[in-house]
Parts: structure tokens; C-alpha cells; sequence
């Protein structure tokens, strides 16, 4: 294995380039690292931050399986394209 595919194999498994995925990684980092502190937040004041984890895991997910929905269509797309 090259070292270019070691940075490069999984994001064109999920349909990006490397520094698409890289954007991804850092927002999703991000939204994980502020939904973390609001939960470290809620455990001291049980009364704050009630459903910011719940609603942070939701969302994230909800953006993981549409990306990976996008990369399922443009397989298609392309095997289609492929069969004319």
C-alpha cells in the first residue's frame, strides 16, 4: 500500500477527496467537542443542556447517512453510465 492511498483510499470509499473529507472530519470534530462539554454541562446541572446531546448524536447522524446516501446514488449513476 502507497502512502498517497493511505490518505486517500477511505475518503473515495465515502465519495470525497481528501480535503473534502478533511472539512468533514473537522465539523463533525467540532459538533461532537461542543455537544461533549454541553453533556459534561448537563451532568453537573442536570437542568441545562437537556437535549443538546441527544439532538448533537441525531444530526450527525442524520449527515453521516445522507453523505453516504449521495455516495449509493452516484454508484448507481455510474454503473448505469456505464452499462450504455
Amino acid at each position: 500500500m502507497s502512502l498517497h492511498s493511505l490518505f486517500t483510499e477511505h475518503p473515495k470509499s465515502v465519495g470525497e477527496s481528501y480535503f473534502e473529507h478533511m472539512g468533514m472530519a473537522f465539523s463533525f470534530s467540532g459538533r461532537m467537542l461542543v455537544a461533549g462539554l454541553a453533556c459534561f454541562i448537563h451532568g453537573v446541572f442536570p437542568f441545562l443542556c437537556v437535549k443538546t446531546g441527544s439532538m448533537a448524536i441525531t444530526e450527525l447522524h442524520g449527515r453521516m447517512v445522507t453523505n453516504r446516501s449521495k455516495l449509493d446514488r452516484q454508484n448507481v449513476e455510474a454503473a448505469q453510465g456505464a452499462g450504455d
